[in-house]
């Protein structure tokens, strides 16, 4: 990302925040009903929450994991193995471990032995730490066709599937846009994901759906949820447009969105990715209220 750049992107943007904030953090489930102004909050834990680290990047990890927990949130995700237990001393779990990067994935057989070894490895840990799933990614098209990619995933998936029922783990690939941040992504498709998911299958391979990523791909979030519901392993949410906050500032029902995947009996974690403007951690509790179906 250039520095004149306002696009937001997990690769180019990290939440800049002073660590300041977390000194006077909550050290209960709290709502804010004015600026500078805390109550406690019932909640129903219907949804289990998460957070990506890379949107709180400047955060400390050891009091942003506390904060994490005070308010309800029960996993910070894609955080490397050597901070594990920091998440593990708050009573956290990393809910979706890294493996290989996104735009080199398993489309393309050149990278299967990098991309399985890396993902094998993940797994190996992930499972060892009792962490329930791992990522993993299509990679980018460059010139290549859709059903070939989606053979060559096949192939891929299918070494390393059976290693992941073993360790009771499920490699998840992620849902990204092609049309805004991740230009020329193969898996930027729900019927695509689905179709590889039941090409599989097996329980331990699912999908992530983002719901940022898919409602500026292709919209009508809630009715493809509801069809693609045993195809989907974790979710990710942010708002549309902008990847920023989830409140009434986009064009996403978030309480809508969560109260259908509740009905579809999803019992997995639901990962805030979205790039906060305001007081991070602020809108951090906001959006677990929002959520909080």
């Amino acid at each position: 990302m250039k520095p004149t750049d306002t696009r937001l992107t997990r690769r180019g943007f990290v939440a800049g925040a002073s660590a300041g904030l977390l000194a006077g953090a909550a050290g209960r489930f709290t709502q804010s009903t004015a600026w500078g102004q805390e109550t406690p909050m019932e909640h129903n834990a219907r949804i289990k929450q998460s957070v990506c680290r890379w949107c709180y990047g400047n955060q400390p990890l050891e009091s942003f994991a506390a904060y994490c927990a005070s308010i309800g949130i029960t996993s910070i995700e894609l955080v490397e193995p050597n901070d594990w237990a920091t998440l593990q001393k708050h009573g956290l779990i990393c809910a979706m471990t890294p493996s290989h990067g996104i735009t080199k994935g398993l489309n393309r057989k050149e990278n299967h032995a990098a991309c399985l070894a890396q993902i094998r490895a993940s797994i190996e840990r992930t499972a060892e730490a009792g962490f329930p799933n791992v990522i993993c990614f299509s990679g980018n098209r460059a010139g290549m066709d859709d059903d070939e990619g989606m053979k060559n995933c096949e192939i891929a998936l299918k070494e390393i599937v059976g290693f992941a029922e073993q360790k009771n783990v499920t490699l998840c690939m992620e849902l990204l846009n092609s049309k805004r941040n991740h230009k020329d992504y193969m898996c930027d498709r729900t019927s695509w994901g689905g179709q590889l998911v039941r090409r599989i299958g097996s329980p331990n391979f699912k999908l992530l759906y983002d719901i940022y990523h898919m409602q500026v791909q292709e919209g009508d979030v809630i009715d493809t949820i509801r069809e693609y519901k045993e195809c989907i392993g974790h979710y990710h949410t942010a708002g549309v447009p902008g990847r920023n906050e989830i409140d009434e500032t986009q064009e996403l029902n978030y309480p809508a969105i969560m109260r259908a995947i509740v009905q579809t009996g999803f019992d997995g974690y639901v990962g805030q990715e979205f790039v906060p403007r305001r007081d991070p951690l602020r809108s951090l509790a906001q959006a677990v209220k929002l959520c909080d179906v």
